[in-house]
């Protein structure tokens, strides 16, 4: 045998045993997994599939810090693109959702503003109707007796209906008169003061300072009186200077009022002190009788 035909033979096998090596991989890959040399070459799928991460993978997995997950932040998000489509009822309904669900949450002050915003957006103009009345004045009537009536106050009154100051009333004229039934809750621990519907956030307010004599006890009381000064004299809701004087809210039972400031700097010693367009909004919104909660 001449060596080119042994040349050839040689070369024959190998493509022969590269052949079959090739189609046993095949086998092994598409079919049954045949083990040996094959299983190294390719591992068996099944095997990489169940099997567990070695233990340095798993104190790894462990160890690793993940970002805290603030639910409540998602929710502002999607708050804030409905009311970017208008959609107010819906941005209402989340951020509500935020302030009873995620009270905790980072989002939650500022939902809590915006939310109280739109609340008193509504309470307070006349064209939304919803909560108040119109009074037809009565022989007879006065705005005290009308106040009285309606459980609301001069203040709400002066306000809803446009005046600067109160002027004689004649029968047949028509009055928007609102019921004050809202709730004061004072939170000494957040330096917070807000107003209630019952169990309806209305709206929130910060306390520039809290000057009281050791720690506020927690309880149920009432708005004991209201009132105004100028000047350092008592001015009436009857007066023309009644409009720029400094409220006051005397709460029921305890040495304790509610006043208002330009800046925690010009606050008063004592009291609980708010900022004064704060402090004239819940004078507005509130009567003598209103539940005042500590908490």
């Amino acid at each position: 045998m001449s060596l080119w035909t042994v040349l050839k033979l040689l070369v024959a096998l190998c493509v022969l045993a590269v052949m079959t090596f090739t189609g046993m991989l095949a086998y092994h890959i598409v079919v049954r997994p045949l083990g040996g040399v094959f299983e190294k070459i390719i591992p068996n799928p099944a095997e990489v599939v169940n099997k567990q991460p070695d233990a340095d993978f798993a104190k790894m997995l462990d160890s690793a810090e993940l970002p805290d997950i603030d639910p409540g932040e998602k929710a502002f998000q999607k708050a804030h693109e409905l009311l970017a489509l208008g959609k107010l009822p819906e941005a209402r309904e989340k951020l509500l959702n935020i302030v009873n669900v995620f009270p905790s949450s980072s989002s939650a002050p500022v939902a809590r503003r915006i939310l109280g915003e739109m609340n008193l957006d509504e309470i307070l103009s006349t064209t939304h109707m919803e909560g108040k009345k119109n009074h037809i004045v009565k022989k007879g009537n006065s705005f005290f007796s009308i106040a009285a009536e309606y459980h609301t106050s001069l203040d709400c009154i002066i306000y809803l209906n446009g005046m600067m100051e109160l002027k004689g009333i004649q029968p047949g004229e028509e009055i928007i008169v609102m019921p004050l039934d809202f709730r004061l809750l004072i939170e000494p621990q957040r330096k917070t003061l807000s107003l209630w519907d019952g169990d309806r956030f209305i709206s929130e307010y910060p306390i520039l300072h809290l000057g009281v004599q050791g720690k506020l006890a927690p309880g149920k009381f009432k708005i004991g009186a209201k009132s105004a000064e100028l000047g350092g004299r008592q001015v009436q809701p009857q007066s023309k200077d009644y409009r720029g004087a400094a409220k006051v809210i005397q709460i029921a039972k305890l040495p304790l009022q509610l006043r208002g400031a330009d800046n925690a700097a010009d606050a008063p010693a004592h009291g609980i002190v708010l900022r004064t367009p704060d402090m004239e909004e819940i004078n507005l919104l509130t009567r003598v009788g209103n539940e005042v909660e500590i908490r």
